[in-house]
């Protein structure tokens, strides 16, 4: 018996008609269908692929708790690589969602790794929430030879520092409750005038602010560009 695929299908930052074309016809045909979810509330990847998702499709969901720490999620993805391996095992594809693109700090990587030697593989790669917040803010991250770095706000304020000064122009993810904190260290860095936010890219509440009028409560899905260079668009 052929041995089904493993497709890891990005659903984009978030508007549906953000999502490939290949993506959508994936999740259309899908058989079975994974995808992560919080412990809390309903799968974001799921819902913006939700109009696409058969009636009958078998649906396997990956309880993920949103809290710090590894140790909880990797049994998570071995228990969801175990269900997934049973239906690639008697030749069933198996679509994986995930926000954003799969290997762009996707969850499908902690998948992938346990299950690419046993089963074929397909990715299909998504919009990130890097080029979202981009478009949201009509600002370019990079130009010419700039350096960009992409970073998340879970590090401490030592490695963030080193970090930003060696780049030309930083993206700062995973923001949400480390608002406040990143918020302080650009002040001291001179940068929190020209820092700009982003929360929800490309959905109806998205908002596109400076960092200057950016909450303090800010959203998971959340980002904050900086480009320390002169204007980009100015050759």
């Amino acid at each position: 018996m052929n041995k089904g695929h493993l497709i890891g299908v990005g659903t984009g930052p978030g508007d549906p008609q953000l999502v490939t074309r290949r993506a959508w016809a994936l999740v259309e045909n899908a058989g079975v269908i994974a995808y992560p979810t919080p412990d809390t509330g309903s799968s974001f990847a799921r819902s913006i692929v939700a109009e696409a998702i058969s009636s009958d499709a078998i649906e396997i969901p990956m309880i993920v708790p949103m809290r710090p720490g590894r140790a909880p999620a990797q049994s998570i993805y071995d228990e969801a690589a175990a269900a997934i391996g049973e239906h690639l095992a008697v030749g069933r594809d198996v679509v994986v969602l995930c926000e954003g693109d799969p290997l762009f700090y996707g969850s499908f990587m902690y998948l992938l790794v346990r299950l690419k030697e046993s089963f074929p593989v397909e990715i299909v790669p998504g919009v990130t929430s890097l080029s979202a917040c981009a478009a949201a803010q009509a600002r370019p991250l990079v130009a010419r030879s700039d350096v960009l770095s992409v970073l998340p706000g879970t590090m401490d304020d030592d490695a963030l520092t080193v970090a930003i000064e060696a780049a030309d122009a930083v993206a700062i993810m995973k923001v949400g409750r480390h608002m406040p904190r990143l918020r302080a260290l650009l002040r001291r860095l001179g940068l929190a005038e020209t820092a700009l936010y982003t929360s929800h890219a490309s959905l109806p509440h998205e908002r596109a602010l400076t960092l200057a009028d950016a909450p303090d409560e800010a959203p998971y899905f959340s980002m904050i560009l900086i480009y320390k260079g002169d204007d980009p668009w100015i050759s």
